[in-house]
């Protein structure tokens, strides 16, 4: 990867990238709550779950498909990923995280003019416009490789879990590093599925995450918004 290509995906992929990701733990606050969470172990297991049964089957290949529609200017695949996306998040929480997010990172993209024309016209022409296709315009205009862009958001995910983790269950700083380092086979895998998935392999079914979201959004006391 060309070091210009690398910058460009360090800046996605930080948690300093200004669209609010650390304000959600995607139902893990839940899990925390209900004694399903509690110590490191626990805390492994959830992640990989969560990244085996929901990033790596259904959010990693579409970003992966929705990268591969804007590179070649699709704006019909574009349109057509981006509603299958959003029309699959099963909870008020969930679609308000990835809509708030998706709009910071597209406002964004457009303040420091980073896509072209067509990019541009493709992205703000969307009902809504969810996380993963404001990612895939933006990693498609700074010519990010897609491999790269994957594992990246895929990274960001893992660790912004494991924050949520060593902040709630609580972890020491070690014991969050040591986790995140620990996930580095489960990432790798969970990318290379996602680009081999047909569109008919394609699953977000994961019923007890959505209780769980659900049951958040009456949860008496919380610190995240998901």
């Amino acid at each position: 990867m060309q070091s210009s290509a690398l910058i460009h995906l360090l800046q996605l992929s930080s948690p300093a990238l200004p669209i609010g990701a650390y304000s959600y733990s995607q139902g893990l606050e839940s899990a925390i709550e209900n004694g399903m969470v509690k110590q490191a172990v626990s805390a492994r297991c959830w992640i990989v779950a969560q990244l085996e049964i929901v990033m790596a089957l259904f959010e990693a290949p579409i970003l992966w498909r929705l990268m591969r529609a804007f590179a070649a200017r699709d704006q019909l695949a574009v349109t057509a990923w981006t509603e299958r996306f959003v029309a699959s998040r099963d909870s008020a929480e969930f679609r308000a995280e990835t809509i708030q997010m998706g709009y910071s990172l597209a406002k964004l993209v457009a303040d420091l003019q980073i896509a072209d024309a067509s990019l541009l016209g493709m992205l703000q022409s969307q009902a809504d416009i969810p996380l993963p296709t404001a990612l895939a315009c933006a990693a498609v205009a700074l010519g990010v490789p897609h491999e790269a862009a994957l594992l990246g958001m895929l990274f960001s995910w893992a660790e912004n879990q494991v924050l949520v983790c060593v902040k709630s269950v609580p972890l020491g700083q070690l014991a969050g590093q040591r986790l995140l380092l620990s996930l580095r086979p489960e990432l790798e895998a969970a990318a290379q599925q996602a680009q081999q998935l047909t569109d008919e392999e394609l699953s977000n079914w994961s019923p007890g995450l959505s209780l769980l979201s659900m049951q958040h959004e009456v949860q008496y006391s919380r610190l995240y918004r998901s």
